[in-house]
Parts: C-alpha cells; sequence; structure tokens
C-alpha cells in the first residue's frame, strides 16, 4: 500500500490512518514512502513495512531508493523488506552494492524491475524479493491501462517470491495476479488516491453521456455489405448493397467507398466489422468459401486510404459481441454473442473487455471440433448452423433453405422437427463447456437461425436436461442486423478517448 505521494493526503498523520484501515480491513503487509512515514507507522502497526525513498535526482532517473543512506535510514525507521530500483538505467550507485547494504542490515532487499531481464539480474544478484513495480514506467511512452500480467508470470519462474504492483485497481486483477502465481499484490492508487478513484468515476461516466462525433460503420459480410452513420448508440443513416465473393476485396471496399461517398465531411472515423479473422489490423479468411480474403490482406491501411480519420477493423461478430454489451441485451453484463445464421460466429465480453486472443479466434465458437457418430471431427456450424439445416434438409429430398425448414417445421412436419432439434441438440452439447470455461453471466443468442421462432424456446429445452450450474442464461439478441455496427463504432470511439 504505496502512500498518496503529492497528494493532500501526503502527510504522516492521514499515512497513519491508511495503514491501520489497511491492518483492520486484513492487509498482510504495508508498502511505505519516505523515512518519517515508515517510523510514524512502525510505531502503530504490527505489519512488516516495505520501506522506500522517492528521490527527483537531476543526474539519473533512478528514483526509488537510489543511495546507500536511504537504505540505512529506512532500516532504523523500522522497514522490514527496503525495496530499491534495480532497471537497467543510469543510476548513482550500482544495484549490487544497494542489495549487499540491505543485507548488512539484516533486512530483505525487493527489487522494483520493468523487464524480465532485469528480474533475472536481479536475482542473480541475490535480492530477496522482485517486484513488477516499474513495468511500463521506463520506456518513455504513456503506461499501458493494465498490469502486465506476463511479467509476473515469467518473473516467477526465477524462484524468487514476486510482489505484482503496477496499474492494480481492482480486485478481479489482484485475483488474476495471484492465479499467475505472485505471493502478494500491491495496491496503491485505489486506496491511497481519492483524487484518483474520483477521476475514474468521473472519467467512465462523461464516457456515457458523451456526444461522440458520427463513425462511418462498415459490416462486410458474406451476403450483404452495410454502411452506415453511427452517433452513440444510433444509426443515423444505413446503406446496404450485396457482397459478391467473387468480385474480390478491392471491389467490395470500392463499394463501401461508393455508398458513403456523399457522406464525406459528416464523420470522424471509419469502423469495419468484417467475416473472418482481423489481427492487428490484417484481414484473414476463416472460410474462404464465405468470402476469399486475400492473406494478411492489411485492412486497416487500405481503410485509411479510402477514408479520413482513425480507422479500426474487428471480425463483425466479436463487433456485434461489443453492441449487444454497451447497447442491447448484454446490459454490461459478462457475456458470451453466438450469431447462428448461415454460419456460426461469436464474440466474449469479460470484464469489461471484448476478448481478441492471441489471434483474433477468441468467440469463434462455429470453429470448434465436435464429435460426429464415427471417429470423425466436424466443426460446430458443419452441424449446427443454417447452412447445416440446409444440407440436412437436402438429404432429406428437400431442396430447400433453413428458413424453408422452419416454416415447415411451424406447420408440423416432422422430418423438419427432427433436422432442426438435430442442429439445436449439437449446439447445446458444446454450451455447458463454454460455460465451464468462460462462466458469462449470459449467453445471448442472435443470427438468423438463432432467433427465429422456436429456435430458443428448443435450445432452453435442450439445456434442460443438465444440471442447473452448468446451465447457460440465454437471451435474444435485440440488435438485430444493427449489432455490428453500432458495436465497432463504440470500439472505435473509446480507443480515440484513451489515445
Amino acid at each position: 500500500m504505496p502512500t498518496s505521494a503529492g497528494g493532500p493526503f501526503d502527510d504522516s498523520v492521514s499515512v497513519v490512518r491508511f495503514a491501520l484501515a489497511a491492518q483492520n480491513a486484513g492487509a498482510k503487509a504495508l508498502r511505505i514512502e519516505g523515512v518519517a512515514n515508515v517510523a510514524s507507522v512502525a510505531a502503530v502497526c504490527s505489519l512488516p513495512i516495505i520501506g522506500l525513498v522517492k528521490r527527483d535526482l537531476a543526474d539519473t532517473p533512478v528514483r526509488i531508493t537510489p543511495w546507500i543512506e536511504d537504505v540505512r535510514a529506512l532500516a532504523e525507521a523500522g522497514a522490514a523488506i527496503i525495496a530499491l530500483d534495480a532497471t537497467d538505467r543510469t543510476r548513482p550507485v550500482p544495484i549490487k552494492d544497494l542489495i549487499e547494504a540491505v543485507h548488512a542490515q539484516g533486512h530483505l532487499a525487493m527489487a522494483d524491475i520493468a523487464t524480465i531481464a532485469e528480474a533475472r539480474s536481479a536475482a542473480g544478484l541475490g535480492v530477496d524479493l522482485i517486484g513488477t513495480t516499474m513495468s511500463g514506467y521506463t520506456g518513455g511512452e504513456p503506461p499501458p491501462r493494465t498490469p502486465d500480467m506476463d511479467l509476473v508470470i515469467q518473473a516467477c519462474d526465477l524462484g524468487k517470491p514476486v510482489i505484482a504492483e503496477g496499474r492494480y485497481n481492482e480486485p478481479r486483477l489482484a485475483a488474476a495476479a495471484i492465479r499467475a502465481g505472485a505471493t502478494a499484490v500491491v495496491v496503491g492508487s485505489a486506496i491511497t488516491r481519492p483524487e484518483h478513484i474520483t477521476r475514474w468515476f468521473v472519467d467512465a461516466m462523461a464516457a456515457e453521456t458523451a456526444v461522440d462525433q458520427p463513425v462511418l460503420a462498415i459490416d462486410i459480410g458474406g451476403s450483404k455489405t452495410a454502411v452506415a452513420l453511427v452517433q452513440g448508440s444510433h444509426v443515423i443513416a444505413r446503406r446496404q448493397a450485396p457482397t459478391r465473393p467473387a468480385d474480390g476485396v478491392e471491389v467490395w471496399l470500392q463499394s463501401v467507398a461508393d455508398m458513403a461517398r456523399d457522406w464525406r465531411g459528416q464523420y470522424d472515423g471509419v469502423a469495419a466489422a468484417v467475416t473472418g479473422l482481423v489481427r492487428e489490423g490484417r484481414w484473414f479468411a476463416v472460410n474462404s468459401a464465405t468470402l476469399p480474403v486475400p492473406a494478411r490482406f492489411d485492412l486497416a491501411s487500405r481503410l485509411k486510404d479510402l477514408f479520413s480519420g482513425p480507422v479500426v477493423a474487428v471480425n463483425d461478430a466479436q463487433a456485434a459481441a461489443w453492441g449487444e454489451y454497451r447497447f442491447g441485451a448484454g446490459h454490461g453484463r459478462d457475456l458470451l454473442f453466438l450469431t447462428i445464421s448461415s454460419g456460426i460466429g461469436g464474440g466474449i465480453v469479460i470484464g469489461g473487455q471484448l476478448l481478441h486472443g492471441s489471434s483474433g479466434l477468441a468467440g469463434h465458437v462455429g470453429q470448434m471440433p465436435v464429435p460426429t457418430s464415427g471417429s470423425e471431427y466436424l466443426r460446430l456450424e458443419q452441424v449446427a448452423s443454417g447452412f447445416a439445416i440446409a444440407t440436412a434438409a437436402c438429404k432429406a429430398g428437400h431442396e430447400v433453405d433453413s428458413r424453408a425448414v422452419f416454416a415447415a417445421a411451424r406447420a408440423g412436419e416432422n422430418w423438419a422437427e427432427d433436422i432442426i432439434n438435430d442442429a439445436v441438440n449439437h449446439l447445446a452439447v458444446c454450451l455447458p463447456g463454454l460455460q465451464t470455461v468462460i462462466d458469462p453471466q449470459v449467453i445471448v443468442i442472435g443470427g438468423g437461425v438463432g432467433l427465429a421462432p422456436g429456435y430458443l424456446s428448443r435450445l432452453e429445452k435442450a439445456l434442460s436436461r443438465l444440471p442447473t450450474i452448468f446451465r447457460a442464461s440465454l437471451m435474444p439478441a435485440l440488435l438485430g442486423a444493427d449489432a455490428g455496427l453500432l458495436g465497432a463504432a463504440d470500439l472505435l470511439n473509446r480507443r480515440t478517448m484513451t489515445e
């Protein structure tokens, strides 16, 4: 628990009160800055203290316990552990000398590092604990908004206790650090900086009430391409044209430019939601039969060539998941979104974050392998999508699409009812596994098949055979064809607010 250095509570009386409150609430140790503060807290608290001194020096960027004199003063004040900057930067005293000075006082040395290389070096020099304190603060760029969990995981492999520190401002993040192997977590501003806490709330509420400038939103699917002017949660104007897969990507994008030509000057950025994988702005085909996208097509750069303003590109189902989370059935809850139409796509929002995954595959539920009656494995969309329903109907002697199969089922045709139930059961087998892995508060079902009359009730009936703990809470999607447009536009707005 660092002190509120530089804030209105930066005095020993306030620091002692923070320390007592933390001790009473179950904290296991205190991280305190300043010799006087350490002495004041040590006099009234029984918890071990990680002590440090911060100095602004003209000839070095190192601020945390830079001098041996600081080590001695902290030890005399009552610190049990002494933290020191162990980053690879110009410094007044070698790291090895500081560690030896700490040990000479009979205390433990904690190395505040920014990289795994610095952690290895500090471990080799005999430091007792490793803190991820400096991650994101030594490279000259603004620090990221979230903790460096990868650094925690890597540091834990060095065999030293790891103290996770830096941007742990939510309980879920602290819990994640413990799961990653950290021995303890230092929580600072979220406890000791009321001015920061207030600003977080103010900024969050302002983001919800701000009137965003319109965004040009694009949705390129296997059968249609839509463009829209989106402002906040509203589609101001919308246009649509068929997507002809054989035309190729340049023709698809030129069609978008043609449809939006007279909107130039009316929007502040471009947000594209597209079928397939999107990774760092590059577009990849998942199923080239749906859209034959060239490998690693640089979609973000091409959009910048065609349009003005900032650009974001995302998978269409992931964009729709974010749209339903922000403005639709999700109501801000953790969710798994499934769009069941000709194929099956999806997106995951957990803890207010849209998950992309390392390769962009997060949420692509339709690509999950499912067992069949033989030894062969098929993808879920091959057995549970609108395409699968139409294929099964054809094999049964009925040359119809999935919409006609649902109509036949409503008319009492047993063959149609059997085909739909078979597709539903394939999905129902997969949902418990997804529920146990992701554990969303709600699963939102969208798409032409997923929202067909009777589909959701069939799915709920299939899931009713499971133990209650594995049953998903199902909700129909509310935004329809606008979900991807609204979600992509909102993702662009949120990115530009943080840049």
